[in-house]
């Protein structure tokens, strides 16, 4: 990882990183949007944060049909020609798939690979990454529902197909969409420390800076597909806010002004799952976080989180993520 100085001395003026965008028709506007926002609002912010240049490219430039009504303008590739890159980010979208039979593009992908000392991909834009053979025997992520698709196109890449984003030998990738702005507040977190990252994704309203091992399914999304009706949306707003009280399914049945049978049964039918199940999910949920983002003890957690103690907590961690509360801290605590 570079050094601040190699960006910016007390002798030398700020060098802007340039952060190459590489599309094609058919590109996903916001795997775009999302990480082109960051890295602009960090060359606006100064505050510490290196100056970074962004250029959107294409194969022979002009304007780049996206998958909206929206049209992209793009530069050339040929405009790089004289250009130090320091990040190429190919982003995804279902136009990938026809892209990847052009055999120019694929190889002026590899081309610019070699030329910047950063790489990554958005979503499907794994797939050029791939096939410029930039992701054969490292990690990789992608959207959830391409990552079998990707592991069948080169069996040599270790598909991780829950993370959000993954970073292997300076080969960037990400899940789909919004994940595409963790991948590059990760990357700014990379250059100029976590602190200052976390600043900027205050002033995008970015809720959280996220480790990239998390998983890209949300336990309040999954809760909310299963019960479509929400009929028990205020019960898990309750619960949440309440994770230290007794939560047995009588006295969620009391909060849902039914009888204890009644709710146990109604309850499963809605959501798929048992209120216990719930419960102890909401509350993996509350201490992950309280393990990424504070000192407090694994007992102090468990307490907070109203496991009673440090036992539960672990038995629960061993269900859900087959890991202990002090191994998913080393691994996602805030840096």
């Amino acid at each position: 990882m570079p050094s601040k100085t190699a960006n910016q001395t007390n002798d030398t003026p700020v060098q802007p990183r340039l952060i190459v965008f590489l599309i094609y028709p058919g590109v996903k506007l916001l795997d775009l949007a999302g990480p082109l926002q960051v890295f602009a609002d960090a060359a606006r912010s100064g505050g510490g944060l290196p100056a970074y240049r962004t250029k959107v490219v294409s194969l022979e430039g002009g304007s780049i049909p996206s998958d909206t009504a929206v049209a992209l303008p793009s530069a050339p590739f040929a405009s790089l020609a004289a250009e130090p890159i320091d990040t190429l980010l190919v982003i995804g979208g279902t136009g990938v798939f026809a892209a990847l039979q052009d055999a120019q593009l694929v190889e002026e992908v590899r081309g610019l690979a070699t030329r910047a000392r950063r790489v990554g991909s958005i979503c499907s834009g794994a797939f050029l990454l791939a096939a410029a053979g930039l992701l054969s025997g490292r990690r990789a992520a992608t959207h959830w529902d391409y990552c079998s698709r990707l592991a069948a196109y080169d069996p040599d890449i270790q598909v991780e197909s829950d993370s959000i984003y993954v970073e292997d030998s300076g080969v960037w990738t990400s899940a789909g969409v919004t994940a595409g702005i963790d991948l590059a507040l990760a990357m700014v977190a990379q250059d100029v420390g976590r602190p200052r990252a976390m600043a900027l994704a205050r002033n995008l309203v970015t809720f959280m800076v996220r480790p990239g091992g998390q998983s890209q399914f949300s336990p309040v999304l999954e809760r909310q597909s299963a019960d479509a009706e929400g009929r028990f949306d205020a019960l898990h707003d309750w619960m949440a806010a309440n994770l230290e009280s007794d939560l047995r399914v009588e006295a969620l049945a009391d909060q849902a002004g039914m009888s204890p049978r009644n709710f146990a049964r109604l309850y499963a039918e809605h959501t798929g799952q048992t209120p216990a199940k719930a419960v102890e999910a909401l509350r993996v949920e509350a201490a992950r976080g309280l393990l990424e983002s504070t000192d407090l003890a694994v007992g102090q957690v468990a307490l907070r989180c109203g496991f009673g103690d440090d036992e539960r907590l672990r038995r629960a961690f061993a269900r859900s993520l087959q890991v202990s509360p002090a191994a998913y801290r080393e691994r996602f605590r805030d840096q």
